[in-house]
């Protein structure tokens, strides 16, 4: 068979599959027939998405509007944000788990026993220190556990990943009691960090009535969300979003 021929077959082999999906969080309902025009150029937003390059040839107009977007969701101040459009949801986790690492080298990772891999493959990249800690019934993190395995490493940093949705039972950590877990423990802001890994759900939840908050009011460093989830995208992609001091951390110039 010739090229046409391949391909022909594998879009009857895709649009079957697509009929029958069933089991994972994906928008399927989405046409971006409108874009296709812009396929014939090679986009490229290299580097930090608020710098100018000297690659003319890219679309950092819009992931900046992008990133305004998703900042002005999660209640961040004019500002004080950085972000930028990633490959997927897991690399969202590895931007925001390295933020942790670099603000707080001895700190130890607390996650739940039903997060997604790569929150503990972050941790195996950046030599952390990880705690899994039991779930619940319904998947969430074991708010006792936490509290008691915190409690035993009180002369380190605490690094928590909260879920925002877990992928097998859809979980929401609850961002309120980990706080007072924290307060309670006498542990100051200084000597914690906390990323959400919202890849499933904090997209949506803003938008949810009476749906517990998450947002950067609340004393919270960085959040990952998948787009090719809710929002429907024909490829895996992303956003991550975190205060700019932690990122003023791990910049590096770039002539």
């Amino acid at each position: 068979p010739n090229e046409s021929d391949i391909l022909a077959v594998y879009d009857k082999l895709l649009k079957r599959k697509s009929s029958v999906h069933f089991g994972y969080p994906y928008n399927l309902m989405y046409n971006h027939e409108e874009l296709y025009e812009f396929m014939k150029y090679s986009i490229n937003n290299l580097g930090d998405p608020f710098i100018t390059s000297n690659y003319g040839v890219h679309s950092r107009q819009f992931e900046c509007s992008v990133i305004d977007f998703f900042a002005k969701l999660w209640k961040m101040e004019s500002d004080s944000y950085w972000g930028y459009v990633t490959t997927c949801g897991t690399e969202g986790n590895l931007h925001g788990i390295l933020l942790a690492r670099e603000c707080h080298p001895d700190g130890i990772l607390y996650s739940s026993r039903e997060t997604h891999y790569s929150i503990f493959k972050a941790a195996r990249y950046y030599r952390m220190d990880a705690k899994a800690i039991p779930t619940l019934p319904m998947g969430e993190i074991d708010y006792d556990a936490l509290a008691a395995e915190i409690s035993k490493n009180k002369d380190r940093p605490v690094i928590i990943n909260v879920n925002i949705g877990t992928t097998v039972k859809g979980a929401v950590d609850n961002l309120d009691r980990i706080l007072r877990i924290l307060k309670t423990l006498d542990i100051p802001r200084e000597r914690y960090h906390i990323h959400c890994d919202g890849a499933l759900f904090a997209m949506m939840m803003p938008f949810v009535d009476w749906a517990p908050e998450v947002s950067f009011r609340k004393p919270i460093d960085s959040i990952a969300v998948s787009g090719h989830k809710m929002l429907g995208c024909p490829m895996p992609c992303g956003i991550a979003l975190t205060r700019k001091e932690h990122v003023q951390k791990v910049e590096q110039k770039i002539e």
